[in-house]
């Protein structure tokens, strides 16, 4: 009977190796293969099995050896590792029967692919949707192949990386992490890479892709990138299917998903990819909550500004934060306020205000930043509406009389709004968030304050816990 059996040989371990191929293989009049292959099936040959190999990048001519034994009546397998459906033989095998007109019948068997191999021995990297791109440029434009990393990045998808260098091929691997990490991939995303899964010399490797260095694999590694989802526990390597997912009333659950999501589609749009967490995390917020691209050129952060007024939360130095207006207030998460032990305090209602204001013939903002620095004067003040009340903050503060956690100057307006943020500058020992020029608001200086308080999720890229 004329017959080709395309097998996948799996990964290289002989248990690895299906109970279909094993058969198929003791069945074979002749194995057609790459020799490497032949030390793992060779315990299987009836006696007689003829072995040909054809060499390394000679793919095709194998192919026709096949068909030429397989046109004289004989039972012939040709091997790959793996499954020889993935970047093997079993295409190729086709395709050839389709030009030949042949009537030679092609049987394939499936086989375990290294990425399978190599994710069982990382744990469970592939338990949700994922994708396998070859680096290998040989047969494929680098262009399509970068388009298709990026999609990769772009759709979420857990994936696995073959071919990833050779002596040719050694720069495709750093353009992918950086590809990965411009479109919002976060660095603490695990990745996990096997060298020789299944074989004698297996090596397994388990970091992340900021830690990940592209010199510490060559072409006999598979390399696995996680999704957004995907974390490290107990050196494993853990993508769930969403069985644990927290059940949430309502639509909490998926109005985060939706802010997760936007946030990543806003850090792809940036001009630039290369700025500190903590300053990112405060434009994403930013930028989401205006729809305005422009906050990349005006939202000033003094350097780890945000990530100092984290820690003077988490370390309990940090406990009250003051609004000018009650909008700014309103737009702070409570979850996150209860979560975290800060209180909010705006002055605008408090009836001492109102009698400072027309005693002293100052107005109700700056009236009730005057009592804030009385009872808080270490709070940290945020500003959204009034530059009168961020200018009374900066008079206090040159006399003394108040030494701020930290400062939100994002008051909105055409008079005295772009000198009352100039004034706060020279405070260089206190940390601030700066909307340069006209714009600003209620809103924006609310969600500067809930970027403050949820920047423990930055790395993660994964705002919205608290909504």
């Amino acid at each position: 009977m004329k017959k080709i059996i395309v097998a996948g040989i799996g990964p290289g371990g002989p248990d690895d190796i299906t109970p279909a191929v094993i058969n198929a293989v003791k069945e074979a009049d002749a194995v057609v293969g790459y020799k490497y292959y032949f030390q793992f099936i060779t315990p299987y040959l009836k006696a007689g099995c003829e072995c040909i190999d054809t060499g390394m990048k000679h793919e095709r001519e194998r192919a026709e050896q096949a068909f030429q034994l397989a046109e004289e009546g004989k039972t012939v397998v040709v091997i790959s590792s793996g499954d020889a459906g993935i970047y093997g033989m079993t295409p190729l095998i086709y395709e050839m029967k389709r030009e030949r007109n042949s009537d030679v019948e092609v049987t394939p068997l499936a086989g375990i692919s290294a990425f399978q191999k190599a994710a069982s021995l990382l744990g469970a990297p592939i338990g949700h949707d994922f994708c396998v791109i070859s680096l290998s440029d040989l047969m494929t434009p680098w262009e399509v192949i970068e388009r298709r990393i990026r999609a990769a990045a772009i759709g979420d998808f857990v994936t696995a990386v073959y071919n990833p260098k050779s002596h040719g091929r050694y720069w495709q691997l750093h353009r992918l992490k950086e590809v990965f990490l411009s479109e919002g991939r976060s660095e603490n995303t695990p990745v996990g890479f096997v060298r020789q899964a299944g074989r004698p010399d297996q090596a397994v490797t388990l970091t992340t892709l900021g830690a990940f260095d592209p010199e510490d694999v060559d072409m006999f590694t598979v390399i696995l990138i996680g999704n957004s989802q995907s974390y490290n526990w107990n050196d494993t390597f853990i993508t769930p299917r969403g069985y644990y997912r927290p059940l949430v009333e309502g639509d909490e659950k998926k109005g985060q998903l939706i802010m997760m999501e936007s946030f990543r589609t806003i850090r792809r749009e940036l001009h630039r990819q290369d700025y500190p967490l903590d300053h990112l995390w405060a434009l994403l917020h930013a930028i989401h909550t205006t729809a305005d691209f422009d906050m990349e050129n005006i939202l000033h952060t003094d350097d780890g500004a945000v990530t100092a007024l984290y820690n003077k939360v988490k370390d309990g130095t940090l406990t009250t934060i003051v609004t000018d207006v009650t909008m700014v207030t309103s737009g702070i998460r409570k979850g996150a306020l209860q979560r975290l032990g800060i209180v909010t305090k705006c002055y605008l209602s408090d009836p001492r205000v109102a009698e400072m204001a027309t005693s002293l013939g100052i107005t109700r903002t700056q009236a009730g930043i005057r009592l804030a620095v009385e009872e808080h004067p270490d709070a940290l003040f945020a500003f959204g509406n009034a530059p009168t009340a961020l200018m009374e903050l900066c008079d206090l503060i040159r006399k003394g009389k108040s030494h701020p956690a930290g400062i939100i100057a994002a008051p909105v307006g055409f008079v005295h709004v772009k000198e009352s943020k100039h004034m706060v500058k020279p405070f260089v020992d206190i940390p601030k968030i700066i909307v340069e020029g006209r714009k600003g608001g209620s809103n924006l200086a609310a969600t500067l304050c809930n970027a403050i308080l949820t920047f423990d999720d930055a790395a993660g890229l994964k705002p919205g816990r608290d909504l």
